[in-house]
């Protein structure tokens, strides 16, 4: 029996984050968590920011535990949420906490970029990257604008996973997922476009050397081994974008899938060797983010179960109190198809009331209204998985091959009924797992750094032989088939 390979991951997210030791051995893993804490947002002076200290701590923190357990580690790598960065001075000190992409002066600043600087589409011809208000280009100048201080003395400017594998190491470094969500970055020359970073006042020095996932970044600094009790530790750079490293982590057996990261939001899409920037990708849309091995996520982000959580929040306490699958067993004895909206409408960004939200639009495309909390899961998993078909669809007509199988990975992946329904939709098998997509698409990068496989396809069979995914089949295509078609009349699509 081979002795087993520990690799420490630090996941984080916009509320929360995790440290956990992932170990492999005789061709399967394991997953262990060993600390969790929040990640807070600080509003202060009508800005809203990341504290980046306190995150650094909790990375000793689950550091110092590993250490206190002998645990014995192979590397290290971190994952973030995407756009936001850190700026470092010339004296190699953080000028200040770095700026949240919730920060009110992302609200205009896309539109005043575009408007004065540079054309929508010249930008998405270079990026290939769909427009969001808080993309790090709009952030950049909205700070620029403001004659920000930090920003005029930076030295460096660092993505946050890079930001932390900098505290860490010492070393400076851009990983290419991260770096990709920025509106930055060429996806074909896979480099941050100097067009772009003039048009901020930047220039490519200002940034750290471009790595993959996989990059050996540096070890541990001898103050961080003090700190932890560990040795020389390497830290490696994985897909620093959370969700690049959920997608690595799909158990795909070939190339000829699409998958659902399925949570608040839901991502679907394709990986590609090359990007795809056309006129009917920007129209529809689509983006191209960085993936592993050189890959690139074609996908298109759909409002997920964003509109199930806040509902959620608005029922009365004895609503609340009841498990997901009791509330969803409720809506599954409503009947089907009888309210559809579609999830990605203008409405359901940031309403008052979701509920009220859901209802207005059901009145307003002349549909029964539901009322009921059963009615509205039911109107919200129909409404969910025929956007889904749609979106798939799409999705076939870019593929350079055939679609057979949709991976459905992240928490959404527990839902069985939204699940069925997806298949159902689509017509095709869908394989629902793991859950833990995020931590486990990080190990396995730092495992294959490691040496333990040839390519990622060797990681993502270790990833199938370790977990059980749970197989839909599709099931009453005629019915699922006249209910598109309503979908698409009443969103008018």
């Amino acid at each position: 029996m081979s002795k087993p390979s520990y690799f420490f991951s630090v996941d984080l997210g916009a509320t929360s984050g995790r440290t956990i030791i992932g170990h492999i051995s005789n061709g399967r893993f394991e997953l262990e968590e060993l600390t969790r804490f929040p990640n807070n947002l600080i509003i202060q002076g009508g800005h809203y920011y990341w504290d980046i200290y306190a995150l650094y701590f909790e990375i000793i923190k689950g550091l110092k535990e590993a250490a206190r357990r002998d645990l014995p580690i192979t590397s290290i790598g971190i994952d973030t949420w995407g756009v936001d960065f850190v700026m470092i001075g010339a004296d190699n000190a953080i000028l200040r906490n770095p700026r949240a992409y919730r920060d009110p002066i992302t609200f205009q600043a896309m539109d005043d970029y575009l408007a004065h600087v540079m054309p929508r589409q010249e930008v998405y011809g270079i990026t290939g990257i769909q427009f969001l208000h808080f993309n790090s280009l709009f952030q950049l100048h909205a700070m620029q604008q403001e004659g920000n201080s930090a920003l005029r003395h930076a030295e460096k400017i660092l993505f946050v996973p890079d930001a932390l594998s900098w505290m860490l190491t010492g070393q400076a470094v851009c990983e290419y997922t991260i770096a990709s969500t920025a509106q930055l970055l060429d996806p074909r020359t896979k480099e941050l476009d100097e067009r772009l970073l003039a048009s901020v006042g930047l220039d490519r020095s200002k940034f750290g050397r471009m790595v993959m996932p996989g990059t050996r970044i540096g070890v541990l600094t001898d103050e961080v081994q003090q700190l932890t009790g560990l040795g020389p530790v390497p830290v490696v750079a994985v897909a620093g974008h959370d969700t690049g490293s959920a997608v690595a982590a799909v158990p795909a057996q070939n190339e000829q899938f699409a998958y659902l990261s399925s949570g608040t939001w839901s991502l679907m899409g394709i990986e590609t060797r090359e990007p795809v920037i056309s006129q009917l990708s920007y129209d529809r849309n689509f983006t191209n983010e960085g993936g592993i091995e050189g890959t690139t996520r074609f996908l298109k982000n759909i409002c997920g179960m964003w509109l199930y959580e806040r509902c959620r929040l608005e029922w009365p306490e004895e609503v609340r109190q009841l498990s997901h699958p009791e509330l969803q067993g409720q809506a599954m004895q409503v009947e089907a198809f009888r309210s559809l909206i579609n999830p990605d409408d203008a409405l359901f960004a940031a309403p008052a009331s979701m509920i009220g939200a859901i209802q207005q639009y059901c009145r307003n495309t002349g549909q029964p209204v539901p009322e009921t909390p059963g009615a509205i899961c039911r109107c919200i998993f129909d409404s969910l998985a025929l956007r889904y078909r749609q979106v798939f669809q799409w999705l076939q007509q870019f593929a350079a091959f055939d679609l057979k199988v949709l991976h459905i990975i992240g928490g959404g992946s527990l839902n069985q009924y939204l699940n069925q329904f997806t298949a159902n939709s689509l017509s095709v098998e869908v394989l629902a797992g793991p859950q833990e997509g995020t931590a486990i698409g990080n190990i396995m990068v730092q495992a294959k750094a490691a040496g333990l496989g040839d390519d990622i396809w060797q990681m993502r069979r270790i990833i199938a032989n370790s977990i059980n995914l749970v197989p839909y089949h599709p099931q009453d295509k005629a019915l699922w088939d006249a209910a598109y078609e309503k979908y698409l009349k009443v969103t008018n699509q």
